[in-house]
């Protein structure tokens, strides 16, 4: 993908070392290559190869860090204030995790957690060893396969 752009302005973002400038551009056309396209038009996120600049030498390629985080089309998630803290504070939860499960409209109800758990045999096992640790690990899993719902059932499975 290129962009073909005017520079409308140059902002000098201090005289120090490793100031910059913030450069201001109009987009006048891009250019996108067939092979980042799906069937649907849309771009495949992860064919685009990103490159970001870090400080330094150092740059990063976005394509190895990808995450998503789908967004509500008609209402707002249930937000991070409303996870419970044994989630927020075990460590083991990023924010990008915790975004993922803040953003779900609505927690699964008490008997979708049951249902979840009679066919999880993988889950009731955790749950009859009675070690949290494992069962926050398990949650984590599904979340990082972007199987929030099913990541939400985990953490309140009892």
């Amino acid at each position: 993908m290129q962009f073909e752009c005017k520079v409308n302005e140059i902002i000098a973002l201090g005289n120090q070392g490793g100031a910059g400038n913030l450069v201001i551009c109009e987009v006048l056309k891009i250019h996108i290559s067939e092979a980042i396209i799906d069937e649907k038009g849309a771009i495949i996120q992860e064919k685009l190869d990103l490159v970001a600049r870090l400080g330094g030498n150092w740059y990063s390629r976005a394509n190895v860090g990808l995450f998503e985080v789908p967004k509500p089309l008609t209402t707002l998630g249930i937000g991070v204030d409303a996870i419970p803290d044994f989630i927020k504070n075990s460590g083991l939860f990023s924010g990008n995790d915790l975004g993922l499960l803040a953003n779900v409209a609505a927690l699964p109800s008490p008997e979708e957690v049951v249902i979840f758990v009679k066919e999880n045999f993988e889950l009731k096992a955790v749950l009859s060893a009675d070690e949290p640790i494992k069962q926050l690990q398990l949650a984590l899993r599904y979340l990082h396969s972007n199987e929030v719902e099913s990541a939400w059932k985990v953490l309140l499975a009892q």
